[in-house]
């Protein structure tokens, strides 16, 4: 196996942060957002933003889903990297266990119904800690892995279940790769931190060879929730989509959908989070 390398993301150059006025700022905006203070707590995230212009903590979200601010068409890189990085070691006991998330058990399941497979090279974009590598290992000859948290690679890593593994962010790997085609591509949370997913359909297309599948899943609302718009983000900070702008996006990229299954993504304050696992072949 080779090792994890940042083969596609560069280097960031350091820039000096305010950190005490930062976390100043973006304390007293969650505690300002938490006693339901809209307007106050979008004044303050607009302060971190002015400090931190990279959005580590997310604040462009944030003011999305507070309904004070414009939706970004993908979540920021420095915010995705950094929650997850953080997150790494308890990844799995809290998405899994805590969440009940099962999405990568799931693919193997409608992939094993559908009766497609077996695959000779298979794409995971966004791989985190490595649940749908080990979850396809043996459905896939070649499997690369790839995602913007080095700390999520590293554990990938360990489970040595990839042939190949990134740290990249997911649609600069897809316009950048020369690793491919692929005969299937998997996204099993990947979606929910984007917006507009056209960069991403291409990119997915143009790695496939013809007749490959691109699976991924994705967290959706109804048309009448979502106020005609296509995509929203909600106050759990992750996008919610429309199935119908899913499915229009694909048919222009190219994708017959095979199937789209609704299903429980994850628990959400207790709640479940309904969506959709979706299987598209490339025509």
């Amino acid at each position: 196996m080779r090792p994890a390398g940042s083969r596609i993301k560069t280097a960031r150059m350091a820039k000096k942060i305010d950190e005490e006025a930062l976390a100043e700022a973006y304390n007293r905006a969650l505690a300002l957002e938490k006693t339901g203070n809209k307007e106050a707590a979008a004044i303050a995230y607009r302060e971190v933003l002015a400090l931190d212009p990279d959005d580590h903590g997310g604040a462009a979200v944030r003011l999305a889903a507070l309904g004070h601010g414009e939706t970004p068409a993908k979540a920021p890189e420095a915010y995705v990297e950094t929650l997850f990085d953080q997150h790494a070691e308890a990844f799995e006991d809290i998405l899994v266990e805590q969440l009940g998330y099962c999405v990568p058990v799931l693919v193997r399941q409608r992939l094993q119904e559908l009766k497609l497979g077996p695959f000779g090279k298979m794409l995971d974009l966004g791989c985190g800690t490595g649940l749908a590598g080990a979850a396809l290992r043996d459905m896939a000859d070649d499997i690369t892995g790839l995602d913007l948290s080095e700390n999520m690679v590293a554990i990938a890593d360990e489970k040595e279940v990839y042939d190949t593994l990134y740290v990249a962010e997911v649609e600069d790997y897809l316009e950048d790769n020369d690793d491919g085609p692929f005969d299937l591509v998997t996204a099993t949370d990947v979606v929910p931190y984007l917006g507009a997913l056209e960069a991403l359909f291409f990119g997915a297309a143009e790695n496939l060879n013809p007749g490959g599948l691109f699976i991924f899943s994705a967290e959706t609302r109804s048309d009448d929730e979502l106020k005609g718009e296509p995509y929203r983000v909600y106050p759990f900070h992750r996008f919610v989509h429309s199935p119908a702008y899913i499915a229009e996006r694909l048919k222009a990229t190219g994708f017959e959908v095979v199937e789209m299954l609704d299903f429980n993504v994850r628990m959400q304050e207790g709640n479940p989070s309904p969506g959709v696992l979706v299987t598209a072949r490339l025509a």
